[in-house]
């Protein structure tokens, strides 16, 4: 089978970014290197700061994105996105427009002959009330449909300056907190509890952290945290019989 990829949080568009149009150029990059050797690519969300949908409006700019995307699934490769807490505002428009196809939840399913799970991580083993309280705010229906009436200009200003103020304010604070062992980071916690009631998960993949975690969980499941494509450039991608995480290095030939 074809190598599948998978990959998470490039944030695109981020006003806290001062990097951010060479950084989609270097997307841009790795998913043309990639493209005659896919068989699919799996996006576990926040590939946007910031993205919200109106009735007839969707954000300005990402266009060298979207349109290496529409060019991918032009030439048969499936694009799986999941949405995160940055971009689960997201309807119709990447399927119907660039033909990705879309995620809101969690998603277990059979590649090659082993069975993985894959999820954004928000809100999966996280304790935290006050981030559980704005993530229910942000999935609240009705919240959204009075977002949806303000003006585009003043929605998008104001969803990217929250999430600008957010990153500076983590950077300030020590930037993302590192691996915190197995008995404390939510993620592993949420995998180790789900695999006692599904044991034939063979990989749990996720993103949301910013760190890259390779992690056996048992001695047939692994659990791997994806990084970043702000200032880590790593990618996971699975043969039909091993998984490896990797780092992106332009000009270097990547399975």
């Amino acid at each position: 089978m074809k190598p599948i990829y998978f990959i998470a949080d490039a944030h695109l568009g981020s006003l806290a970014i001062p990097h951010s149009r060479q950084q989609e150029r270097r997307l841009v990059r790795f998913l043309d290197e990639i493209k005659d050797k896919a068989g699919a690519i799996y996006m576990l969300g926040d590939m946007f700061d910031f993205w919200f949908e109106y009735q007839t409006v969707v954000p300005k700019g990402y266009t060298r994105f979207l349109g290496k995307i529409s060019e991918l699934t032009d030439m048969g490769i499936e694009v799986h996105y999941f949405t995160g807490n940055h971009d689960i505002w997201c309807l119709d428009y990447l399927e119907r427009e660039c033909g990705m196809i879309l995620h809101h939840n969690a998603l277990t399913l059979e590649l090659g002959d082993q069975t993985f799970y894959l999820a954004h991580g928000d809100g999966l083993g996280d304790r935290d009330w006050k981030f559980k309280l704005i993530r229910s705010i942000f999935h609240n229906k009705t919240c959204q449909w009075m977002f949806r009436w303000l003006h585009p200009y003043f929605g998008m200003k104001f969803g990217l300056n929250w999430a600008k103020h957010s990153r500076i304010k983590h950077d300030a604070g020590g930037g993302e907190p590192p691996y915190q062992g197995e008995d404390k980071e939510p993620l592993v916690i949420f995998a180790k509890q789900y695999l006692k009631e599904h044991p034939d998960v063979d990989f749990f993949l996720f993103g949301h952290r910013h760190i890259e975690l390779d992690l056996a969980l048992t001695r047939q499941t692994r659990m791997l945290i994806l990084g970043d494509w702000i200032t880590q450039f790593t990618y996971a991608y699975y043969d039909g019989e091993q998984l490896y995480l990797e780092s992106y290095t332009e000009g270097e030939d990547h399975k």
